[in-house]
């Protein structure tokens, strides 16, 4: 009875040990006495207990780590990354299950090694680059990683997913340099926009100047002609009348020196009137404007003469 006893205990402790539960997302390795024999897909599945045993259980999800790393540029500039790694199982092959649990000894050196291989890819990019360049290199610095570990990553079994540099920094040095730089550039574009703002009024000026003289010169020169055609005509108008009163005094017999002497009373008439407070001299006395009626005569025969 007790021998029936433990067979039975020992039967149940071999259907339970024949039992495997492989959780969703993850996949099983079976080794036989340390050698590769199958993979356990999720859910409940059975293996022979003592003989089968599940080597390692791999995750298919995907799986994330943060790392910060230092590279240093052409110009011999520190450059501080901040970087997010996304990587996964590459699929559920047999080759590549196998490659996962065989390559590495532990989680730990995979890690190791796949964070070195990154920051070493990183590193070297950024070595053929200025420090003035490195911060719109972002992408070309993603893409550059992802082609060199591919390949490599797929001897491993995984996948290179996505990799996200969150932060570039420089040493505090440089980044107040790089501010100079920056606050130069500014003032020199604003220095710049200033000038053309003033270049153009200043020429929209004179150019209004321009038009204002241009403008006030061509109003000027009509008026002057005007004021000369005016003139003229007043001077023609005055020489008619004297020519009409002039004949009529000699068709009169009366001498033509009344004439002037009525243009020398006139003349004396509105220096009174339009003098505006002025002080004109003339010669009031009989020889005086004996001298100037012989003068105003001499120039009337000369013109006469002329004619």
């Amino acid at each position: 009875m007790p021998f029936f006893i433990f067979i039975i205990v020992l039967g149940l402790i071999l259907i339970l040990l024949s039992f495997v539960t492989v959780q969703q997302g993850t996949v099983a390795v079976i080794t036989v006495f340390g050698k590769y024999k199958r993979i356990l897909s999720p859910g409940l599945s059975m293996k022979i207990p003592f003989i089968e045993k599940v080597y390692k259980k791999i995750s298919i999800q995907n799986r994330s780590v943060e790392l910060g790393f230092q590279a240093v540029t052409i110009d011999q500039a520190n450059v501080n990354f901040t970087a997010m790694l996304l990587y996964a199982v590459i699929n559920q092959n047999e080759e590549s299950i196998k490659n996962v649990a065989f390559k590495f000894v532990d989680e730990k050196n995979l890690m190791q090694a796949l964070v070195r291989s990154i920051e070493g890819s990183v590193r070297a990019f950024v070595a053929t680059k200025k420090q003035s360049e490195v911060l719109s290199l972002r992408r070309d610095i993603v893409e550059a990683v992802k082609e060199q570990l591919d390949v490599m990553l797929e001897e491993w079994g995984y996948h290179l997913l996505d990799l996200q540099l969150n932060d570039i920094t420089f040493d505090e040095e440089v980044m107040r340099s790089m501010a100079k730089v920056v606050a130069s550039n500014n003032l020199k574009a604003a220095a710049e926009n200033e000038g053309q703002a003033l270049l153009i009024t200043r020429t929209k000026a004179a150019e209004a100047e321009g038009n204002f003289i241009k403008i006030s010169a061509t109003a000027e020169k009509e008026a002057a002609q005007m004021r000369g055609q005016g003139i003229a005509l007043f001077r023609e108008e005055i020489a008619h009348g004297m020519a009409e009163a002039a004949k009529k005094m000699q068709e009169s017999n009366l001498d033509t020196s009344l004439i002037l002497f009525s243009m020398w009373t006139e003349a004396v008439k509105n220096f009174a009137e339009q003098g505006n407070g002025n002080i004109i001299f003339l010669d009031g006395s009989v020889e005086g404007m004996d001298k100037t009626m012989k003068q105003m005569m001499a120039l009337n025969q000369r013109d006469q003469i002329k004619k």
